[in-house]
């Protein structure tokens, strides 16, 4: 029995309530075929296009006088963590009851510490949210303080930090209910980024990247294995060209020279290639697994995907 965190892809989730609900029932099966070889599973996931509308409604709403105020991006960030873990909940739940496995399914609301004095801060890179034209992200940046960028000739959005994790504040609560025998959903979308001053807690407006959130956390609850779901089967260099290359293991090495060459898209696969390097490194035995959700369980056999192991 293995201690596995799973980080999903957006590809396992949808970009409506009703196209999620319907996917997750797929996404589900791959997840429970481990849970029932007998492994301990944790799973994050994104929630880029999740957030994005729930931030984008709220301003919207807001503009129109329809509510009494623009919602925090925290909240958004609550709010995005609190539905797709329904969704989960309720997929992997139906499907566990389909295989007679008695075990609970339990969504987290997790907070994740970042540094304030973070780099990150002063370098704001995440679009988040609705297009707007010039004059009027000028008009919402004077109003709201926000910083606004052109992104890629669509037009202008809101852009907020990418700090990285440095704690789960919940992480006991998290290793607790995995004693317990659940199966827990946590650090969604990175988790709800949080600072500590003075000894209290401030929700931040920023995105953690999924990937890295889902390293700390399974370095913290001493998981044996991270898997990264993502669109392909393996770990490619020289992607989309004709003398493409496809992995099936990596040493940190390996993975640093590649990342050195440029060989990983930012924004894409580079940030799973340097998670699933940290969490191979921070302890003998540990071991990620990027691959796609379909062939999962084949790649915990070994079968296929890209294995990293320091």
């Amino acid at each position: 029995m293995a201690k596995i965190v799973i980080a999903l892809g957006g590809n396992a989730l949808g970009n409506t309530p009703a196209e999620q609900l319907e996917l997750v029932t797929e996404t589900a099966k791959p997840i429970v075929d481990l849970i029932e070889q007998g492994n301990q599973v944790v799973i994050a996931h994104g929630n880029g296009p999740q957030v994005g509308m729930i931030n984008l409604g709220m301003a919207t709403a807001a503009e129109e006088g329809a509510i009494k105020s623009d919602m925090p991006f925290p909240e958004c960030g609550a709010m995005s963590q609190g539905y797709i873990g329904y969704h989960l909940q309720n997929a992997i739940g139906n499907e566990l009851v389909h295989r007679k496995m008695n075990k609970e399914v339990v969504t987290v609301v997790t907070q994740v510490l970042v540094d304030e004095n973070d780099a990150a801060f002063s370098n704001p890179t995440k679009p988040v949210g609705a297009f707007y034209d010039k004059a009027t992200a000028e008009k919402i940046s004077a109003e709201k303080g926000y910083t606004m960028v052109e992104d890629a000739g669509r037009g202008f959005r809101r852009v907020v930090p990418s700090p990285k994790p440095v704690d789960v504040i919940e992480k006991k609560a998290v290793e607790a209910l995995i004693e317990s025998g659940c199966v827990v959903v946590t650090v969604g979308g990175g988790g709800i980024p949080v600072v500590r001053k003075n000894g209290k807690l401030y929700g931040t407006p920023a995105v953690i990247d999924k990937d890295f959130a889902s390293e700390k956390l399974a370095e913290l609850i001493d998981a044996d294995m991270l898997i990264i779901l993502t669109a392909v089967e393996k770990v490619a260099v020289n992607y989309n060209k004709p003398d493409v290359k496809w992995l099936s293991s990596m040493t940190p090495a390996e993975a640093e020279k590649y990342i050195k060459e440029g060989q990983f898209a930012p924004g894409s696969m580079l940030p799973k290639v340097q998670a699933a390097v940290m969490f191979a490194q921070s302890r003998n035995g540990r071991s990620s697994l990027i691959t796609s959700l379909d062939k999962a369980l084949a790649a915990m056999k070994g079968e296929t995907g890209t294995v990293i192991t320091a």
